[in-house]
């Protein structure tokens, strides 16, 4: 008993860590939550943080609070956020729907570190909290926090795989490989060409996920409990957005309709829809890399990407493509986080949505693991990956699709036949073109010249 404290709440007393820096509400929540063991993101409580900073600076200039317990409310914030502030922040994801145990848990917090620093009591609900509730604040940090990594991380480094790849495709531009349409051979294409495509999809999905960045930026903060404003300052919503902005140097506005961003999560769905998106196009760069990189002997082994480690624990000499197989699973798991944000989503019961804290733990979860699994894509596959030239020319010499390119000239019933006599005959189509038609092997050759065919005709 000696390591605990008494605190008290509206609902009595109970027992504290001692040392700890929340109170009452906080352990509540501990006590009620033996859920899952994880904790809310990191990047989450960062924002919630620096939200509670943002709204002391608000309410000192609206009078709200006095300047000592704004000042010393801004303090304690920015001590949490230099140090191992996490510690402080034990609830449960799985807690309850609009996140009230991690509003608590942040203003206890603050409100203790606060009263020491100002060496006189400044109370979590009135002085850190005022002007707010779980209400518009949970709804608040969801779209800075998504703001704030979408901007230091995840589209930094989607910009980078982009222009990885559009290097790579440079340097790849020589090489002509066999295309593939159903697994099966088709008309050759450049290797640029390929990398070109994975980086135009790249760019389009980027300029989608920034034409979101406003909404995300418009705020909930001044709604208070049902988006009326009870309690909060008329100018508050304005005051406390420029304050953020000021902190964090991300541009915040408050939001059009506070009872929309309330009542519903419309702009994390939307958000986790588009990442969803490069998700799919991420798995698309993944299995296309698998597949070029299959063997090296029995497979495709057009390329080949570095070797990072041992690929068996059995096979010696084994070496599997690791990083576009890691991809791939980050790929899935985004997929999923957005079918759960897409269900929470629905949870916006009347004035609040009450799936909040999950939809904070997918949301920056899906952001996070694109970020990281970009950067290791562009690094640790494309941009050291490596042509294997001969096999692309094997595979070409050897590819009796390429007579598509005699169709206005001999037609596709008579192209039909010699491509499968090649197959059958496992022959160069150009020799059997030169047998069952009257082109000579000059044209032929210039017609079947597989970089021409890369240009769309002859």
């Amino acid at each position: 008993m000696s390591n605990t404290r008494i605190e008290r709440d509206s609902m009595g007393e109970l027992q504290v860590p001692a040392e700890a820096l929340y109170g009452a509400q906080t352990q509540r929540a501990v006590n009620n939550f033996p859920i899952s063991h994880q904790r809310m993101p990191t990047q989450f409580i960062r924002a919630l943080i620096l939200a509670k900073a943002a709204a002391a600076k608000a309410n000192v200039d609206l009078k709200q609070i006095s300047e000592g317990q704004g000042k010393a409310i801004v303090e304690a914030a920015q001590g949490l956020l230099e140090g191992d502030f996490m510690q402080h922040f034990p609830v449960d994801i799985f807690q309850t729907g609009s996140g009230t145990s991690s509003n608590m848990n942040a203003n206890e917090v603050i409100a203790t570190l606060a009263s020491r620093l100002l060496g006189e009591p400044v109370n979590p609900n009135d002085h850190v909290n005022c002007g707010q509730s779980s209400n518009d604040i949970i709804p608040t940090t969801i779209h800075v926090s998504a703001a704030l990594v979408l901007h230091e991380q995840t589209l930094p480094a989607l910009l980078h795989l982009v222009e990885v790849i559009e290097r790579k495709a440079v340097e790849v531009h020589p090489f002509i490989k066999t295309g593939r349409t159903h697994l099966m051979d088709a008309m050759p294409v450049r290797m640029s060409q390929v990398l070109e495509g994975w980086a135009q999809q790249l760019k389009a999905n980027i300029g989608h996920l920034q034409g979101l960045l406003p909404s995300l930026q418009a705020l909930a903060q001044g709604g208070t409990a049902v988006g009326t404003g009870i309690n909060a300052h008329p100018e508050f919503a304005a005051r406390f957005s420029q304050q953020l902005s000021n902190l964090t140097q991300v541009h915040f506005t408050p939001g059009k309709n506070l009872f929309a961003l309330i009542g519903s999560q419309d702009t994390a769905v939307a958000v986790s829809g588009q990442l969803k998106a490069i998700a799919v196009t991420l798995m698309k760069i993944a299995n296309d890399l698998r597949w070029m990189n299959s063997g090296p002997l029995a497979g495709l082994g057009e390329i080949e990407l570095e070797g990072l480690q041992p690929g068996s624990s059995i096979m010696p000499g084994k070496v599997n493509p690791v990083i576009p197989e890691a991809t791939a699973m980050v790929a899935a798991q985004v997929i999923g986080n957005d079918s759960v944000i897409t269900i929470a989503g629905q949870s916006g019961n009347f004035e609040l949505n009450v799936m909040l804290p999950i939809i904070a733990q997918n949301l920056l979860g899906s952001l996070e693991l694109l970020a990281n699994s970009s950067r290791l894509l562009a690094d640790k596959a494309i941009a050291s990956f490596k042509v294997n030239e001969p096999k692309l020319k094997e595979a070409l010499s050897r590819n009796p699709i390429l007579v598509t390119a005699l169709n206005p000239i001999i037609g596709y019933q008579k192209a039909a036949e010699i491509a499968k006599k090649a197959y059958q005959q496992g022959r160069p189509v150009i020799d059997v073109a030169l047998e069952h038609t009257d082109l000579p092997r000059s044209q032929l050759e210039v017609l079947l010249d597989p970089e021409k065919l890369t240009a769309g005709g002859v």
